[in-house]
């Protein structure tokens, strides 16, 4: 299944689901998107921005390197944040690193009255179809 179809069945499954993207953090591109709206390329390049430095910005990095140190592990490319929920004014943004390309994250943004507990039990049973779909 091609990335553009795993991102918009997604979309389908996960409740009042306003957009979906998939981003590599590596280079900043949104590499995969859906969205019900029309967004200028230049706010969606700034949603791919904030999702790397939410996982991999220097002050992250640095809590990881301190968990790893007070707690005796290796200083490898493991990371303890695997997702992110953040809620806005009107909306929620769930925010899913990749298990098989941890460099890569899947952005979901839904309606804030959504149900929390079905939206990210559904990013989760979704998430590994979009990251294979790569």
């Amino acid at each position: 299944m091609s990335l553009e179809k795993a991102i918009q069945a997604a979309q389908t499954q996960i409740p009042e689901c306003l957009a979906i993207g998939y981003v590599d953090m590596q280079t900043g591109m949104l590499l995969g998107v859906k969205t019900v709206d029309s967004h200028p390329s230049e706010v969606l390049d700034l949603v791919a921005a904030a999702t790397a430095e939410m996982f991999q910005g220097p002050t992250i990095l640095t809590i990881e390197k301190h968990f790893k140190r007070v707690r005796g592990h290796a200083q490898d490319d493991i990371h303890y944040f695997q997702e992110i929920a953040v809620w806005s004014q009107n909306l929620l943004h769930v925010f899913l690193r990749g298990k098989k390309h941890t460099s890569h994250a899947t952005v979901i943004v839904c309606r804030a009255s959504a149900n929390v507990g079905m939206v990210l039990a559904k990013s989760r049973m979704i998430h590994p179809t979009i990251e294979a779909a790569l």
